[in-house]
């Protein structure tokens, strides 16, 4: 009977429930994963990564479950992933995650995002440029912030990034300049894409009048094949030359587009589209998920990047309302100044947010088509302020 009981002791020695009374960081994450398990299915706020993220952030605070050894990854001995024991004693997680150190994931998700996307309404209205730009001002002001604050430059640019709402890119930025700080600014980012609905609202209707929101604007024209085929080729060829950098997501996501523009690789189209982004999309959030253990996530740092976040998106949305009320003015009241918060890249959320807005105002206002123009612009300027940040940082 000792020799029993000793085996029972030996067993719960080795349990996760004494790991789990000597630290209760991991039951506070687990507590933050269930919360996540409820907006991403009660309230549905971007259930298809919230879920994912969440569940793999589950696993990697149970103690002993081995998911991922993010050891082999941050400040190695020669810098790079350490693949021997990477191979011999990695697990899951590590396998998964190798998609994101490699910067794998979020490119293909770009390539997912093309063939979802129409580039109808930037094509019609190229001032929509302007506005996705204008949006991008959370980044950089964000990045000012989080010097002042202590990050250092590579931290600070990482954090900046979630201004642009984007969160494939944030994570391609993070994987390259912060990997340290993937957990924290990957939930952060996904969590204020999921809070459009709730946090832009307040800063559009504060910052116009009711006399804007009720502009009704004129129909766009309607855009050839000739333009939706061209404008993938051209807009890889122009962005790619000025800011290499910026080349692989640019470039993923105008081949996207142009496979769906083309009409001859329906086939292929409906596979990125599908099951190839419905696949990225699972590894991506999973192996997010699990890079945030107890030992990482819950430090104040990790709070001062969940707020600086929040005032990234935040000033993004007003810097796009702000030109978008300045466009109102020059064309005499012919832009609907709500249009300019969908200059953020939560394709198609923030569109919708406008049209939601716009009618409150005025029911017979119809902006989705309109606002998707500064949204797809958004995209791409996401995209290319990450090509500058690595640029400048890397």
């Amino acid at each position: 009977m000792s020799a029993f009981f000793q085996t029972i002791q030996g067993i719960l020695a080795s349990s996760g429930f004494v790991k789990l009374a000597e630290n209760w960081g991991y039951l506070a994450m687990i507590l933050i994963s269930c919360l996540l398990f409820y907006l991403a299915i009660v309230k549905k706020f971007e259930p298809l990564l919230l879920l994912p993220i969440a569940f793999g952030m589950l696993l990697a605070n149970l103690p002993g479950s081995n998911i991922i050894h993010m050891q082999y990854f941050i400040d190695t001995p020669t810098g790079h992933p350490m693949w021997e024991e990477i191979l011999n004693n990695g697990g899951l997680g590590d396998f998964l995650y190798l998609g994101v150190k490699l910067g794998i994931y979020p490119p293909l998700i770009f390539l997912g995002i093309g063939t979802m996307t129409d580039f109808g309404p930037l094509i019609s209205n190229p001032k929509s440029l302007l506005l996705g730009a204008a949006a991008q001002l959370g980044i950089f002001l964000t990045y000012a912030g989080a010097i002042v604050l202590g990050f250092d430059a590579l931290e600070a640019a990482a954090i900046a990034i979630i201004g642009g709402a984007d969160g494939p890119t944030a994570i391609f930025v993070t994987g390259e300049l912060a990997p340290h700080l993937l957990g924290s600014i990957a939930v952060a980012a996904y969590s204020y894409m999921a809070l459009v609905p709730v946090i832009q609202p307040p800063i559009m209707k504060l910052l116009t009048t009711e006399k804007e929101r009720k502009i009704v604007m004129k129909q766009l024209r309607t855009v050839s094949k000739t333009e939706k085929i061209v404008f993938p080729i051209l807009c890889t060829i122009v962005i790619s030359l000025i800011l290499p950098e910026s080349a692989v997501l640019v470039g993923m996501l105008m081949l996207g587009n142009l496979m769906k523009e083309s009409g001859v690789v329906e086939r292929i189209t409906k596979t990125a589209g599908n099951e190839l982004m419905n696949i990225i999309t699972i590894f991506l959030g999973f192996s997010v998920g699990c890079t945030t253990s107890a030992d990482t996530f819950l430090t104040v740092e990790s709070g001062l990047i969940i707020l600086l976040g929040l005032v990234a998106f935040s000033i993004g949305t007003a810097g796009g309302v702000l030109l978008g009320k300045l466009m109102c003015w020059l064309t005499h009241g012919q832009v609907n100044p709500l249009i300019g918060s969908a200059g953020v890249s939560a394709v198609p959320m923030a569109a919708r947010v406008s049209q939601k807005v716009g009618q409150e105002a005025n029911p017979q206002n119809f902006l989705l088509m309109h606002a998707m123009g500064p949204n797809v612009a958004g995209v791409i300027g996401s995209a290319v302020a990450a090509g500058i940040l690595i640029n400048l940082f890397r």
